[in-house]
Protein backbone atom coordinates (compact mmCIF):
# COMPACT_ATOMS: atom_id res chain seq x y z
CA UNK A 1 0.00 0.00 0.00
CA UNK A 2 3.28 2.42 0.74
CA UNK A 3 4.02 2.04 -3.09
CA UNK A 4 0.43 3.18 -4.02
CA UNK A 5 1.86 6.84 -2.64
CA UNK A 6 5.66 6.66 -3.80
CA UNK A 7 6.69 8.38 -7.23
CA UNK A 8 9.69 6.74 -7.17
CA UNK A 9 11.84 7.36 -11.01
CA UNK A 10 9.80 10.25 -11.81
CA UNK A 11 10.99 13.78 -13.00
CA UNK A 12 8.77 16.57 -11.60
CA UNK A 13 9.53 20.39 -12.57
CA UNK A 14 8.14 23.07 -10.28
CA UNK A 15 8.08 26.68 -11.08
CA UNK A 16 8.32 28.82 -8.53
CA UNK A 17 10.52 26.62 -6.42
CA UNK A 18 12.44 29.29 -4.92
CA UNK A 19 10.80 30.05 -1.61
CA UNK A 20 7.36 30.00 -0.08
CA UNK A 21 4.91 27.04 -1.41
CA UNK A 22 6.50 26.01 -4.35
CA UNK A 23 9.76 25.16 -2.46
CA UNK A 24 7.51 23.15 0.18
CA UNK A 25 5.96 21.25 -3.13
CA UNK A 26 9.76 20.69 -4.46
CA UNK A 27 10.64 19.42 -1.18
CA UNK A 28 7.56 16.95 -0.44
CA UNK A 29 8.00 15.61 -3.93
CA UNK A 30 11.57 15.38 -3.67
CA UNK A 31 10.21 13.58 -0.35
CA UNK A 32 7.98 10.85 -2.31
CA UNK A 33 10.85 9.81 -4.84
CA UNK A 34 10.96 12.35 -6.98
CA UNK A 35 13.57 14.20 -9.13
CA UNK A 36 12.90 17.44 -8.56
CA UNK A 37 13.90 20.41 -11.46
CA UNK A 38 13.19 23.18 -9.60
CA UNK A 39 12.35 25.87 -11.91
CA UNK A 40 12.17 29.80 -11.28
CA UNK A 41 13.57 33.30 -12.81
CA UNK A 42 15.05 33.86 -9.02
CA UNK A 43 18.01 31.31 -7.93
CA UNK A 44 16.84 27.71 -6.55
CA UNK A 45 19.82 26.70 -5.06
CA UNK A 46 18.72 26.99 -1.29
CA UNK A 47 15.76 24.53 -2.66
CA UNK A 48 18.03 22.54 -3.95
CA UNK A 49 20.40 22.34 -1.00
CA UNK A 50 17.31 21.21 0.71
CA UNK A 51 16.71 18.50 -1.02
CA UNK A 52 19.82 16.95 -1.52
CA UNK A 53 20.44 17.68 2.25
CA UNK A 54 17.41 15.29 2.96
CA UNK A 55 18.83 12.53 0.27
CA UNK A 56 16.65 14.10 -2.69
CA UNK A 57 17.17 14.68 -6.03
CA UNK A 58 16.94 18.08 -7.41
CA UNK A 59 18.86 20.26 -9.97
CA UNK A 60 18.04 24.21 -10.60
CA UNK A 61 16.51 25.21 -14.13
CA UNK A 62 16.12 29.25 -15.05
CA UNK A 63 12.57 29.77 -16.07
CA UNK A 64 11.19 33.17 -16.23
CA UNK A 65 7.08 33.40 -17.20
CA UNK A 66 6.82 36.97 -18.06
CA UNK A 67 7.71 35.47 -21.96
CA UNK A 68 4.89 32.46 -21.67
CA UNK A 69 5.76 31.54 -25.30
CA UNK A 70 9.67 31.66 -24.57
CA UNK A 71 9.11 29.32 -21.22
CA UNK A 72 6.84 26.54 -22.54
CA UNK A 73 9.92 26.24 -25.53
CA UNK A 74 12.82 26.46 -22.94
CA UNK A 75 10.73 23.98 -20.65
CA UNK A 76 11.55 21.32 -23.17
CA UNK A 77 15.19 21.85 -22.60
CA UNK A 78 14.68 20.40 -19.03
CA UNK A 79 13.99 16.58 -20.18
CA UNK A 80 11.27 13.89 -20.10
CA UNK A 81 8.72 15.25 -17.50
CA UNK A 82 6.57 13.07 -15.41
CA UNK A 83 5.08 15.42 -13.25
CA UNK A 84 4.52 19.47 -13.91
CA UNK A 85 3.57 21.80 -11.13
CA UNK A 86 2.00 24.88 -12.33
CA UNK A 87 2.74 27.41 -9.00
CA UNK A 88 4.33 29.95 -9.69
CA UNK A 89 2.29 33.40 -9.82
CA UNK A 90 2.35 37.21 -9.65
CA UNK A 91 0.09 39.70 -7.87
CA UNK A 92 -0.49 43.65 -8.25
CA UNK A 93 -2.58 45.65 -5.99
CA UNK A 94 -4.86 48.65 -7.49
CA UNK A 95 -8.68 49.80 -6.83
CA UNK A 96 -10.34 48.22 -10.30
CA UNK A 97 -11.05 51.65 -11.53
CA UNK A 98 -7.27 52.40 -11.00
CA UNK A 99 -5.75 49.21 -12.18
CA UNK A 100 -3.51 49.34 -15.06
CA UNK A 101 -3.28 47.77 -18.53
CA UNK A 102 0.47 46.65 -17.79
CA UNK A 103 -0.61 45.20 -14.70
CA UNK A 104 -3.31 43.36 -16.02
CA UNK A 105 -0.91 41.89 -19.31
CA UNK A 106 2.04 41.29 -16.67
CA UNK A 107 -0.54 38.86 -14.01
CA UNK A 108 -2.18 37.20 -16.60
CA UNK A 109 1.01 36.50 -18.62
CA UNK A 110 2.39 34.95 -15.29
CA UNK A 111 -0.53 33.68 -13.57
CA UNK A 112 -2.96 32.07 -16.48
CA UNK A 113 -1.14 32.02 -19.78
CA UNK A 114 2.05 30.52 -18.85
CA UNK A 115 -0.19 27.86 -16.93
CA UNK A 116 -1.48 27.06 -20.52
CA UNK A 117 1.59 27.16 -22.65
CA UNK A 118 3.65 25.16 -20.09
CA UNK A 119 0.58 22.49 -19.91
CA UNK A 120 0.58 22.30 -23.38
CA UNK A 121 4.17 21.53 -23.84
CA UNK A 122 3.75 18.98 -21.95
CA UNK A 123 1.28 17.12 -22.67
CA UNK A 124 2.99 17.67 -26.57
CA UNK A 125 5.85 15.84 -24.99
CA UNK A 126 4.42 13.19 -23.32
CA UNK A 127 2.22 12.52 -26.15
CA UNK A 128 5.28 12.39 -28.39
CA UNK A 129 6.65 9.62 -26.77
CA UNK A 130 3.36 7.71 -26.14
CA UNK A 131 3.21 8.27 -22.02
CA UNK A 132 1.03 10.13 -19.33
CA UNK A 133 1.92 11.94 -16.63
CA UNK A 134 0.43 14.32 -13.65
CA UNK A 135 -0.41 18.10 -14.04
CA UNK A 136 -1.12 20.06 -11.20
CA UNK A 137 -1.79 23.52 -11.15
CA UNK A 138 -1.86 26.01 -7.86
CA UNK A 139 -5.42 27.84 -7.41
CA UNK A 140 -6.65 29.85 -4.88
CA UNK A 141 -9.54 30.65 -2.64
CA UNK A 142 -10.16 33.73 -5.08
CA UNK A 143 -10.91 30.66 -8.20
CA UNK A 144 -14.04 31.13 -5.98
CA UNK A 145 -14.35 34.83 -4.37
CA UNK A 146 -13.88 37.91 -5.70
CA UNK A 147 -11.15 39.79 -2.88
CA UNK A 148 -10.49 43.61 -3.14
CA UNK A 149 -8.25 45.52 -5.05
CA UNK A 150 -6.83 42.16 -7.38
CA UNK A 151 -8.98 42.02 -10.23
CA UNK A 152 -6.12 40.60 -12.33
CA UNK A 153 -5.29 38.16 -10.34
CA UNK A 154 -8.90 37.29 -9.15
CA UNK A 155 -9.66 36.67 -13.11
CA UNK A 156 -6.44 34.74 -13.17
CA UNK A 157 -7.27 32.47 -10.12
CA UNK A 158 -11.20 31.88 -11.87
CA UNK A 159 -9.19 31.07 -15.19
CA UNK A 160 -6.75 28.54 -13.54
CA UNK A 161 -9.60 26.69 -12.18
CA UNK A 162 -11.33 26.79 -15.21
CA UNK A 163 -8.26 26.00 -17.59
CA UNK A 164 -7.74 22.83 -15.01
CA UNK A 165 -11.14 21.23 -16.15
CA UNK A 166 -11.07 21.51 -19.72
CA UNK A 167 -7.52 20.16 -19.70
CA UNK A 168 -8.18 17.36 -17.61
CA UNK A 169 -11.76 16.71 -20.34
CA UNK A 170 -8.96 17.01 -22.98
CA UNK A 171 -6.45 14.56 -21.92
CA UNK A 172 -7.55 12.45 -19.46
CA UNK A 173 -7.67 9.52 -22.55
CA UNK A 174 -4.50 10.04 -23.11
CA UNK A 175 -3.22 9.45 -19.40
CA UNK A 176 -2.88 12.65 -18.51
CA UNK A 177 -4.81 14.11 -15.04
CA UNK A 178 -5.09 17.41 -14.34
CA UNK A 179 -5.89 19.31 -11.33
CA UNK A 180 -5.10 22.00 -8.83
CA UNK A 181 -5.05 22.34 -5.59
CA UNK A 182 -6.54 26.06 -3.78
CA UNK A 183 -4.57 27.46 -1.22
CA UNK A 184 -6.14 29.30 2.28
CA UNK A 185 -4.05 32.07 4.11
CA UNK A 186 -0.62 30.38 4.06
CA UNK A 187 2.36 31.71 6.00
CA UNK A 188 4.60 32.89 3.78
CA UNK A 189 6.33 35.70 2.87
CA UNK A 190 3.57 37.11 0.79
CA UNK A 191 1.28 37.23 3.77
CA UNK A 192 3.56 38.84 5.97
CA UNK A 193 2.08 42.01 6.76
CA UNK A 194 -1.26 40.60 7.31
CA UNK A 195 -0.01 38.02 9.63
CA UNK A 196 2.09 41.00 11.60
CA UNK A 197 -0.87 43.32 11.63
CA UNK A 198 -2.70 42.26 14.81
CA UNK A 199 -6.44 43.35 13.81
CA UNK A 200 -6.46 41.57 10.44
CA UNK A 201 -5.03 38.62 11.24
CA UNK A 202 -7.21 38.11 14.21
CA UNK A 203 -10.08 38.61 11.51
CA UNK A 204 -8.69 35.90 9.00
CA UNK A 205 -8.32 33.59 12.24
CA UNK A 206 -11.83 33.89 13.15
CA UNK A 207 -13.16 32.53 9.30
CA UNK A 208 -10.80 29.40 9.61
CA UNK A 209 -12.51 26.76 11.41
CA UNK A 210 -9.12 25.29 12.05
CA UNK A 211 -7.76 28.26 13.65
CA UNK A 212 -4.53 28.50 12.03
CA UNK A 213 -2.78 30.22 9.08
CA UNK A 214 -1.75 27.13 6.83
CA UNK A 215 1.82 25.73 6.73
CA UNK A 216 3.45 25.00 2.96
CA UNK A 217 3.87 21.84 3.94
CA UNK A 218 0.03 21.50 4.08
CA UNK A 219 0.01 22.40 0.07
CA UNK A 220 2.71 20.09 -0.27
CA UNK A 221 1.05 17.38 0.90
CA UNK A 222 -2.12 17.49 -1.24
CA UNK A 223 0.19 18.44 -4.37
CA UNK A 224 2.51 15.15 -3.90
CA UNK A 225 -1.13 13.28 -3.04
CA UNK A 226 -2.27 14.19 -6.40
CA UNK A 227 1.01 12.76 -7.99
CA UNK A 228 0.84 9.50 -6.60
CA UNK A 229 -1.11 6.95 -8.00
CA UNK A 230 -3.22 6.82 -4.97
CA UNK A 231 -4.98 9.54 -6.92
CA UNK A 232 -4.64 7.62 -10.16
CA UNK A 233 -8.48 8.24 -11.17
CA UNK A 234 -8.58 11.73 -10.16
CA UNK A 235 -8.59 14.32 -12.34
CA UNK A 236 -10.43 17.72 -13.09
CA UNK A 237 -10.97 18.54 -9.39
CA UNK A 238 -9.99 21.92 -7.24
CA UNK A 239 -8.84 20.37 -3.80
CA UNK A 240 -9.44 23.42 -1.10
CA UNK A 241 -6.65 23.17 1.25
CA UNK A 242 -7.94 26.41 3.54
CA UNK A 243 -8.43 25.18 6.80
CA UNK A 244 -12.37 25.01 6.21
CA UNK A 245 -12.23 28.41 5.11
CA UNK A 246 -14.81 28.18 2.00
CA UNK A 247 -17.08 25.81 3.64
CA UNK A 248 -17.52 29.15 6.91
Amino acid sequence: MSDTFRIDGTRALVTGANTGIGQAIAVGLAQAGAHVVAAGRSSCAETVEMIEAAGGSAEAFALDLADPVAAAARMTEAGDLDILVNNAGIIRRADSVDFSSADWDDVMDVNLKAVFTLSQAFAKAAFARDAGGRIVNIASLLSFQGGIRVPAYTAAKHGVAGLTKILANEWAARGITVNAVAPGYIATNNTAALREDPKRSAEILARIPAGRWGDPADIAGAVTFLCTPAANYVTGAVLNVDGGWLAR
